[in-house]
C-alpha cells in the first residue's frame, strides 16, 4: 500500500502540501486535522491512529520518541524528518516523492527515514 502523509504543525506549508496532492499524494495536516498546538506524542500518535507515516522537522523529539515507542514496545506508522530550512519547497516535494514512490507503507512501520537520503 502506498504511503499516506501527516504533516505535523511545524511542517505546514500550503504550497508543498498543494504540490504533493496534485501529484497524488495523500496528505492530512494538522491544521486540517485541528491538532495545531499539540506534543509531538500526540501528533505521532493520532498519524498512527490514521495509518499515515509523520512529516516533521522537529528530529530532536521524534527521535527520542521513536526509541521510547521501540523500547516500550509501541508502534507507529514511520516518520520521515528534514532539517528545516534547508530545502526549497520543490526539492522537498521531489524527495518526498521519490520515497512514497519507492518505499510500501508496511516497510515504513516503526521506522524512520530523513529526507536527506532521498536527493
Amino acid at each position: 500500500m502506498k504511503i499516506s502523509l501527516y504533516f505535523d504543525e511545524d511542517a505546514l506549508a500550503a504550497a508543498l502540501i498543494k504540490a504533493l496532492r496534485t501529484r497524488g499524494v495523500n496528505i492530512l495536516s494538522a491544521w486540517e486535522a485541528g491538532m495545531r498546538h499539540r506534543p509531538d506524542e500526540e501528533h505521532l500518535l493520532f498519524a498512527t491512529a490514521q495509518g499515515r507515516v509523520l512529516f516533521g522537522f522537529n528530529a530532536g523529539d521524534y527521535l527520542r520518541l521513536h526509541t521510547e515507542f521501540l523500547t516500550q514496545e509501541r508502534s507507529h506508522a514511520g516518520i520521515v524528518l528534514a532539517k528545516q530550512q534547508v530545502y526549497s519547497v520543490g526539492e522537498q516535494m521531489r524527495r518526498l516523492l521519490r520515497l512514497v514512490g519507492a518505499k510500501p507503507a508496511e516497510e515504513m512501520k516503526d521506522g524512520i527515514e530523513f529526507l536527506s537520503d532521498w536527493g
